[in-house]
């Protein structure tokens, strides 16, 4: 076994390449994931209006007011995000369906849109936006986009 690793780091060494024995490292980052999907923002977050419950959405999914799910501009879909109200401390963990917010909430600033149910968790439903930060736990490969 030495004896092949030896012969492995001559040949490397005789070609002008440098070999590694250290395993490759894991990548941060889809390759599908555009540059600005960082992986904490801070921002506004809206909620999704009644009005949409049983759309389709972007990844092709229907879209239910119940589950905890939201519309991201750039995170690939899939991604699972925590959502921290930076108003109350209240977090919540959502699964990225759909590419929002747009309109009127982008312009104000809102860098995400939450399901109903995600709001109620989050504690902004009477106020309808709210300053949070986002931390993405999982970066999804996106097939879709």
């Amino acid at each position: 076994m030495i004896d092949r690793v030896v012969l492995t780091l001559t040949l490397c060494a005789m070609a002008g390449g440098v070999a590694s024995t250290a395993p490759a490292q894991p990548r941060s980052q889809s390759r599908h994931a555009r540059p600005s999907a960082r992986l904490i923002q801070t921002g506004l977050a809206s909620f999704y209006g009644a009005g949409l419950h049983g759309d389709r959405t972007a990844s092709g999914e229907r879209f239910d007011q119940r589950k905890l799910v939201a519309a991201h501009r750039s995170l690939p879909l899939g991604s699972v995000v925590r959502v921290t109200n930076l108003a109350n401390g209240r977090s919540v963990v959502v699964r990225v369906i759909d590419r929002g917010p747009f309109g009127r909430n982008r312009r104000q600033g809102c860098i995400i849109d939450v399901s109903r149910a995600a709001a109620r968790k989050l504690g902004f439903i009477k106020d309808g936006l709210t300053r949070v930060k986002l931390r993405v736990l999982h970066l999804a490969t996106d097939h879709t986009d």
